[in-house]
């Protein structure tokens, strides 16, 4: 069996795992006032385990092969052509952004993340960057925080 497919099957089995949890022992401690919500705090973990088990599914039985067989194989002895460097980058990026959320709070980390991502990624149009990512630390910012009522910090700790 091919590394796709075995990664399929283990993920599968994560999926299955995680979905029996989401289904049968999440929503046990709920409180009685809370069991006639239309949305529960499993609502989502089910969302996401059943669309995990059908895209693993989905690989498994091999239904996202194309009839061409070598279009989505990777080549082992051209992995210098693919660029690894911008993937080892955003790899890096994220990493430090996992550090820096709470000492930059999430305005400061989330545009200068969005930011730098656009510049390791090849964009050079510096107003757009800077436009778009602060629009996006804006707005999840603003929708996380007033409009689901979740506290999350603005602005870094020291001010």
């Amino acid at each position: 069996m091919a590394l796709d497919r075995w990664i399929a099957f283990f993920l599968l089995l994560a999926f299955a795992i995680y979905g029996y949890t989401a289904f049968f022992t999440m929503d046990e401690l709920l409180p009685p006032i809370m069991q006639r919500n239309p949305v529960w705090p499993s609502s989502f973990p089910k969302v996401l385990a059943i669309g995990g088990t059908v895209s693993a599914l989905i690989v498994l039985l091999g239904f996202e092969k194309s009839s061409d067989p070598d279009a989505a194989d990777i080549n082992y002895r051209k992995l210098t052509q693919y660029k690894l460097g911008q993937a080892l980058g955003l790899l890096g990026l994220m990493v430090v952004y996992a550090l820096v959320l709470r000492p930059l709070g999430f305005i400061v980390a989330t545009f200068l993340f969005l930011a730098l991502g656009s510049l390791v990624l090849g964009e050079r149009r510096y107003l757009i960057i800077a436009i778009v990512s602060g629009l996006a630390a804006g707005g999840i910012w603003y929708l996380v925080n007033v409009v689901l009522g979740i506290f999350l910090p603005a602005l870094p700790s020291f001010m």
